[in-house]
């Protein structure tokens, strides 16, 4: 038999063997196998090692396998061996050397090596481990999550017979815990014969990493009643769990609790009262937590910052930061994660710089969650060069990188781009889940690539098995819509699986304002007032398509409905960072201090690009702007704040605003000039999307302004191809 085997397979190659079961029938040719493989010298018996290069000889001669090349060990490597071995010789019982060997494997962190010695030694089926070896099988079946590992350990100590001590309990425990296999371990902890705070701390630690937030109450108070001396660290998880279920009056009970226990000072049970009074909106309360810590660490540091973020105190949240740093202490990645997220929100670039060099300059700049937030902050702002370039340089990239990336770049007209790194990204193997459909169908969107969006959004279920949702209806309507489709995305909407959402009736509704389909709008809308009677844009909607219709009767109903719900359209503001100082603008303001510059630059601007052409377009509400803004247009916010940054900074500086509403059609038409007349960059983010403007042109496209102009040359090209003649650009 043993002449029959190719002894030089790898061992994974030998268990995929009808002959693999027979192999381990004689425990010397294990033995040598081991030896044979190069990786571990466990047995140093010469007889059996003299006959088997004499085997190996013999069968290279005759030309049926090439001498295998010895690599040089490692000097680890080596180290490993020679301490196995000492022990082998030390004690004489194979099982007894690979117990060791296992052992040291995991003190090295190569989990999976452990566990394929670990099934050797299942194969022997008499060997018996100790109580060591199973404690460092335990910490394998962790690091690598293994669920079919936790099986085969926990199965083997039971069969062995092995009486488990406390620590042995818990360690069984904690390994199923960390796996999830909550309902397994939840055996083990009634089977338990003692409970100690650190099994408690494991199981109801477990229910609430997984979300089980009841589960993890009734547990605990199982404990009280045992013991009401509770591990201070249970407290810190239970707080934990009442944010979970964002009730107040469990973390303050707990809170109560902890401070009769003396334990009010404890930093743990203080950052997680922080981030329970925090999510659960009550920001004072977690500010009073964390005024009272008598060591902030870096965790409370973080929690605070990241409350104030949370509940939109962007400014403050930012000055903490600044806090922290002064007071000299470390920060992390999930700092300048938190920092580089405000900032995002603050449209602040100067200060997202500061934060992406303190975040190179503490060694974090390959963290792949810090870098996956920078990437999402260039793209917001407008820097698409420096998000992708701070993309190229993570070694690591999870898919919430790419789906930053990919939304990014449809985002900025940039479809084709965003359809080509989502195709990189499968490419690459990294499974797309449904926020990557929802940003590479939103960039086919943006830009009407309705063959790729087809394409992809059939493939979906087909291909990646990711159940479209709402959402990935909602932008295939829109795809349509800006076809002219209405038909086809009316049937789309009346064909889905589920209930349509508003999202879907929306995207209908502006289509048919787009297309001026009066019978399908009206329907569209009547649906979105009975699921959002009282939002505004619906009805701002359905007027701009009674106006366009002429339907004057109509139009005034839809007044007067307004005016009844008293529903009142905000007026738009733009705001610009110029030397860290924001600067916000409301339509026809003359609030700031350079109001007579600011409108003397607007009028010179106005007087140029009226030499090219420009007009001011007719009167069309958008969803969200208000109508005294429409009667004067010369003086829109968009407009006043490029003003200001055109008298602000150098002629080589880009522009970069944020514009509360969506851009109107008058403004978008003017801005494309003033890029061009001023050959300045100007990049703005409206409610819907990025706009920049370069050199006459938009990012965007003028897709919906362009669409009937778009599809009249598809349909002569259509002609030429049929008649052969040349048809006009």
């Amino acid at each position: 038999m043993i002449l029959n085997m190719d002894i030089s397979l790898p061992l994974d190659q030998l268990r995929s063997s009808c002959r693999y079961a027979a192999f381990l029938t004689d425990p010397h040719v294990l033995q040598e196998r081991l030896v044979l493989s190069g990786n571990f010298s466990l047995f140093s018996k010469k007889r059996y090692r003299n006959v088997f290069s004499q085997i190996r000889s013999s069968l290279s001669e005759h030309g049926f396998i090439k001498p295998r090349p010895m690599m040089k060990p490692s000097k680890r490597e080596e180290n490993l061996s020679e301490e196995t071995n000492s022990k082998v010789n030390q004690i004489g019982d194979p099982g007894s050397g690979i117990s060791a060997q296992i052992e040291k494997l995991v003190f090295h962190k190569r989990y999976h090596e452990a566990l394929d010695f670990f099934e050797l030694l299942e194969c022997e089926g008499d060997c018996q481990l100790d109580s060591s070896t199973y404690d460092a099988l335990v910490t394998a079946c962790i690091g690598l999550r293994s669920i079919r590992g936790v099986k085969r350990v926990h199965n083997h100590m039971v069969s062995s017979g092995l009486v488990l001590d406390q620590y042995l309990w818990n360690r069984v425990l904690m390994m199923h815990v960390k796996c999830k296999m909550m309902l397994d371990a939840r055996s083990i902890f009634d089977e338990m014969p003692e409970r100690n705070s650190i099994s408690w701390n494991t199981m109801v630690g477990g229910l609430v990493d997984l979300g089980d937030y009841l589960e993890a109450f009734r547990l605990f108070f199982m404990m009280w009643e045992e013991n009401s001396a509770a591990d201070p660290r249970i407290f810190a998880t239970m707080i934990r769990a009442s944010s979970g279920l964002e009730v107040i009056s469990l973390g303050q009970q707990l809170h109560s609790c902890a401070l009769k226990m003396g334990e009010g000072d404890n930093r743990f049970i203080s950052c997680a009262l922080i981030d329970m009074y925090s999510k659960c909106g009550s920001i004072e309360d977690a500010q009073f937590v964390f005024d009272n810590m008598p060591e902030k660490t870096t965790v409370g540091w973080n929690t605070i910052i990241a409350g104030y973020a949370l509940h939109g105190y962007s400014e403050e949240a930012l000055c903490l930061y600044y806090e922290m740093r002064d007071a000299g202490v470390k920060m992390d990645h999930f700092t300048f994660s938190i920092i580089i997220r405000v900032c995002t929100r603050l449209a602040s670039l100067e200060h997202a710089k500061q934060a992406h060099a303190g975040l190179v300059r503490h060694g974090f700049g390959l963290d792949i969650v810090a870098n996956t937030a920078l990437v999402d902050f260039y793209i917001k702002w407008g820097r698409i060069e420096d998000a992708r370039n701070v993309f190229e340089g993570m070694p690591q990239k999870n898919v919430i990188s790419w789906n930053a990336l990919i939304g990014g770049y449809g985002n900025h007209g940039r479809g084709i781009e965003a359809v080509e790194l989502f195709e990189r990204m499968v490419h690459e193997g990294m499974m797309p889940n449904h926020v990557t459909f929802l940003a590479v169908l939103s960039a086919c969107r943006y830009s009407g690539l309705s063959d790729y969006g087809w394409e992809i959004f059939e493939s979906m279920s087909r291909d990646y098995k990711v159940k479209p949702r709402a959402m990935h209806y909602a932008c295939m309507i829109e795809l349509l819509g800006r076809e002219g489709l209405l038909d086809e995305a009316f049937a789309l909407i009346r064909d889905a699986p589920f209930r349509p959402t508003i999202n879907m009736w929306a995207a209908l509704l502006t289509a048919c304002r787009v297309h001026k389909n009066f019978e399908l709008g009206k329907f569209a809308a009547e649906k979105l007032y009975g699921m959002e009677p009282e939002k505004l844009s619906n009805y701002v909607m359905l007027l701009n398509i009674y106006n366009s219709s002429g339907k004057q009767d109509e139009a005034a109903a839809v007044v007067q409905t307004l005016k009844r719900k008293g529903l009142r359209i905000k007026p738009a503001c733009t705001w610009i960072e110029i030397k860290k100082q924001p600067h916000v603008f409301l339509s026809g303001d003359k609030c700031h201090v350079q109001t007579k510059e600011i409108y003397e630059k607007v009028d010179e601007l106005m007087l140029e690009i009226s030499k090219y052409g420009y007009v001011t377009g007719g009167k069309t509400l958008l969803p969200d702007v208000d109508e005294q803004e429409q009667k004067s247009p010369h003086y829109h916010s968009e407009k006043l704040a490029i003003s200001f940054g055109l008298i602000s900074t150098s002629s080589s500086t880009s522009l970069q605003l944020v514009q509360s509403h969506r851009i109107c059609n008058n403004c978008h038409n003017a801005i494309k000039l003033i890029a061009m007349i001023t050959k300045r960059e100007i990049v703005i983010r409206d409610a819907s999307r990025f706009h920049r403007f370069k050199n006459g042109t938009c990012s965007c496209g003028d897709y919906w302004v362009n669409m009937r102009l778009i599809k009249w040359q598809q349909k002569l090209r259509k002609l030429q191809g049929i008649l052969g003649e040349k048809v006009p650009a």
